[in-house]
């Protein structure tokens, strides 16, 4: 299985009153692991986004571990769960320099057409893609 792992340095708006990252920021955290996951594989969602495809979020999981605070550097390290040519689950494990894990989660997605919002299978529509997280699986 293919993971990627992205840096995030915390930023001090990322953070609450009570000091640790605010809840929300994981999801934006997990976007950019699942695009640092897409490019590392050659794709871009804008090429997607050129042909009227959008890939929307499903389905959201987020589990906490532990806080996360400003000034920490952490990582983000994404992999394909699951994937069946129309759907796809990102996995994701947010972790401190140490490698303890602070959130993990999943994503899930479909790709659809933009202007109606009807699914498209990733099998057809895009092949390469297709056999690139094929692959990813296998890794």
């Amino acid at each position: 299985m293919k993971v990627v792992e992205e840096l995030i340095k915390v930023r001090y708006q990322e953070t609450d009153q009570m000091g640790v990252v605010y809840h929300a920021n994981y999801l934006v955290w997990f976007e950019i692991g699942r695009t640092a996951f897409i490019e590392s594989l050659g794709f871009q969602y804008h090429e997607m986004e050129t042909e009227g495809i959008v890939s929307p979020v499903i389905d959201a999981h987020m589990y906490f571990k532990q806080p996360i605070r400003y000034g920490q550097d952490v990582y983000v390290k994404t992999w394909i769960e699951e994937y069946d040519g129309l759907r796809t689950t990102y996995g994701y494990q947010v972790e401190d320099t140490n490698g303890n894990a602070a959130v993990t989660g999943s994503t899930k997605h479909v790709i659809v057409k933009k202007d109606n919002f009807k699914p498209v299978s990733l099998r057809r529509k895009f092949p390469e893609w297709h056999q690139a997280y094929i692959n990813a699986l296998g890794e």
